[in-house]
């Protein structure tokens, strides 16, 4: 039976080697994890290497390449598939931690993933990633085959757990990472729907009223000569445009839509909105709210993992949504790499609020960056919550007014008309 060296790690961090007389190197890589081992490589009989989790040299290596090399049938099946949702991101990384947690072995462990319910994550995926870790690769090498499902942040923290040992506590530190991050997602997401429904339901019935109501009605004033009032006049002459120009209002709200869509995917475009958002009355202080704890958030998180500066700056970058935080979070890396601290040039972007800049530094004089970054986080996590509830305060009463308006104009043209019709036939 052929021997296979191999070199892995305890629980603690510790580097352990040690040779097995097994079948294959699948068959190693199990007693390997059934030890209660992380492997690192495993060299065959014949000194062949297959490191389990080699180190890249680039961190950063573009997914889009990486999809490239795959096979045709294997790439049209990820392109199917869709990306998952944050709180099932959180789900399946809570189930995995829970599974190595119990005593699993890792490929014993992604087989029984395939059999929980993990919704937004394929069985197929766990099917694979099993599959790639019992031909030799490392976790993170086998999520980097994902491109859709794990992310760069996803990757680099699971390496950074396999590095020292402390898989588990990574997995466990990302559950709780996406979970956060999906709570604020549905805050936002909750504060624009109420507006959004009234908004929508406005239009539709105005519509209805301007196109099928309003011209029954007003064909009780045919034959009479009755000067009719201004609003009413006024009224007259936007139902007409509603009714006979309806395709017209319908093809210049598609056009309207397409060219803002077109001048949004321009580089100049994206960074005046992006400006307009942040600069926004109202809203402009809970996007940014939210988005200050969002880079505060990721870049803790992968600082306490053991990622590298410059990668998790990297990481944040490609994480933010909004095209001035990205320029400014590029600018900061580019400077780190000059040797500066990261509040020095966090201060000279002139995006970032000084209290993030003080706390980073102090973060920094006490050695403690990642604590400091968390601290940023909550607090602009209760000031978000602070701010959406202030926002839908000032939304409800918002909508009531301008409903309040529309109905208050449609009331006021049909019934002044109506009074005029009394009062002539009582001449």
């Amino acid at each position: 039976m052929p021997q296979f060296s191999y070199k892995a790690r305890r629980r603690s961090g510790e580097v352990v080697q040690g040779v097995l007389d097994v079948a294959d190197r699948s068959a190693a890589l199990v007693q390997i994890e059934r030890l209660g081992l992380f492997p690192v490589a495993v060299d065959g009989a014949k000194g062949g290497a297959a490191a389990v989790a080699a180190p890249t040299q680039n961190g950063n290596a573009s997914r889009t390449k990486l999809a490239d090399i795959l096979p045709p049938s294997l790439r049209a099946a990820m392109e199917r598939k869709r990306k998952p949702k944050l709180q099932e991101l959180a789900t399946f990384t809570q189930q995995l931690a829970n599974l190595l947690s119990a005593g699993m072995p890792l490929t014993v462990a992604l087989n029984s993933m395939t059999h929980l319910e993990s919704k937004g994550i394929p069985a197929d995926i766990s099917r694979q990633l099993k599959t790639d870790v019992m031909e030799g690769k490392s976790l993170s090498d086998a999520m980097k085959r994902q491109p859709l499902i794990f992310s760069d942040l996803y990757i680099n923290m699971v390496r950074a757990g396999e590095q020292s040992g402390a898989l588990v506590e990574v997995l466990r530190r990302m559950a709780d990472h996406f979970e956060r991050f999906a709570q604020v997602q549905a805050k936002f997401t909750s504060a624009l729907i109420y507006p959004v429904i009234v908004v929508s339901i406005g239009i539709i019935i105005m519509f209805f009223f301007m196109t099928v109501m309003l011209p029954k009605f007003l064909s009780i004033f045919e034959g009479l000569d009755v000067p009719l009032p201004f609003a009413t006049r006024m009224l007259i002459g936007v139902s007409d445009v509603f009714k006979d120009y309806w395709w017209v209002i319908i093809l210049s709200v598609i056009a309207l839509l397409v060219l803002f869509k077109r001048y949004k995917s321009t580089e100049n475009g994206r960074r005046t909105l992006h400006r307009m958002m942040l600069n926004a009355p109202v809203f402009g202080k809970v996007f940014k709210l939210n988005l200050f704890g969002q880079f505060a958030r990721t870049l803790g998180t992968l600082l306490r993992n053991g990622v590298p500066v410059l990668t998790a700056l990297q990481i944040s970058e490609e994480v933010m949504t909004n095209v001035i935080l990205k320029e400014a979070i590029a600018k900061t890396r580019e400077e780190v790499t000059d040797g500066k601290t990261i509040a020095q040039p966090l201060a000279r972007s002139k995006v970032f609020p000084q209290l993030m800049v003080d706390l980073v530094k102090i973060g920094e004089d006490t050695g403690d960056v990642p604590g400091s970054l968390e601290n940023i986080a909550q607090t602009y996590e209760g000031e978000l919550n602070i701010a959406l509830r202030v926002v839908m305060d000032l939304i409800e009463p918002a909508m009531i007014i301008i409903m309040a308006l529309g109905v208050g104009f449609l009331l006021l043209s049909v019934l002044s008309a109506m009074f005029a019709i009394t009062s002539n036939i009582a001449r």
